[in-house]
């Protein structure tokens, strides 16, 4: 097992974040893990392979992300979501789309993504749709949040892109007007997830947070480091912040995953 994943662990025990992390002395995930029940339909989720590029390790984590987060049975069931790598490259787009596609394909409910990565905006190239007006555009103009989000496949699925952009474009998530147009969208829509830059880098994903239900952190496997997963963990609480959890993504094993079928 790599150094780099043994800091992973210690940092998420640090953080005391209940993540899908597996510790070397337990049983690794079985092949084909039980399926995903979903209310409405009381159907499994489907098997498929991503268009995302997503390995299936990091699908199972979007599933059991679905699972703890979107299934949970309470009355404070987070609604509105930031997801927000600790640094670039942790593949959070990829994890942000693919959990919407989840949701949006096994339930009934309205789901809008949204592009707050005004740093480098990307969500639109998941699904070819234009970027001409979005999210900065309904922070600095008047009319419905409809006006800006396109209707995607299957249809309960929303995407709100980036849209035009300025260099003072970020300046528009600590203005008040993000307050009014969050609180649009959770009229509009069920479930909003907010495709945010890197916690290390800016303070977009902290903005963004405080008026969401809280943040789901992505870290990267053998990339990203303990002291830069403890600092991005630190900064969010000391923000006031709700950490609701945590996608490891790109995970592998310490040994060729066929040898755990004979353990």
């Amino acid at each position: 097992m790599s150094r780099n994943f043994e800091l992973m662990q210690e940092t998420l025990r640090d953080a005391e974040l209940d993540l899908e992390v597996p510790a070397p002395h337990r049983e690794a995930p079985a092949p084909h893990p039980a399926p995903i029940l979903f209310p409405e339909t009381g159907e499994a989720a489907p098997s498929r392979s991503s268009s995302l590029g997503l390995d299936r390790v990091a699908q199972e984590e979007c599933l059991k992300l679905v699972q703890r987060i979107f299934l949970t049975q309470s009355a404070n069931l987070p609604r509105t979501i930031v997801f927000a790598g600790v640094d670039p490259g942790d593949g959070c787009s990829r994890i942000c789309v693919e959990t919407a596609r989840i949701v949006a394909e096994n339930t009934k409910h309205s789901i809008c993504l949204i592009d707050g990565n005004f740093r480098n905006p990307s969500l639109q190239g998941f699904f070819g749709t234009p970027n001409h007006r979005g999210f900065a555009n309904a922070l600095s103009e008047e009319g419905s949040i409809r006006n800006v989000a396109n209707q995607l496949t299957p249809s309960n699925l929303w995407l709100i892109s980036a849209g035009s952009l300025a260099p003072g474009s970020a300046s528009l998530l600590d203005a008040d007007r993000l307050r009014m147009r969050l609180k649009e969208l959770r009229e509009e829509f069920s479930y909003v997830l907010i495709d945010a830059p890197a916690l290390n880098l800016f303070a977009d994903a902290i903005a963004l947070g405080r008026l969401a239900d809280g943040v789901i952190v992505i870290l990267q496997a053998d990339s990203t480091r303990r002291n830069s997963a403890l600092k991005a963990i630190e900064g969010l609480r000391d923000a006031h912040v709700e950490v609701l959890g945590a996608v490891l993504n790109r995970r592998s094993f310490p040994i060729p995953e066929f040898l755990y079928r004979r353990l």
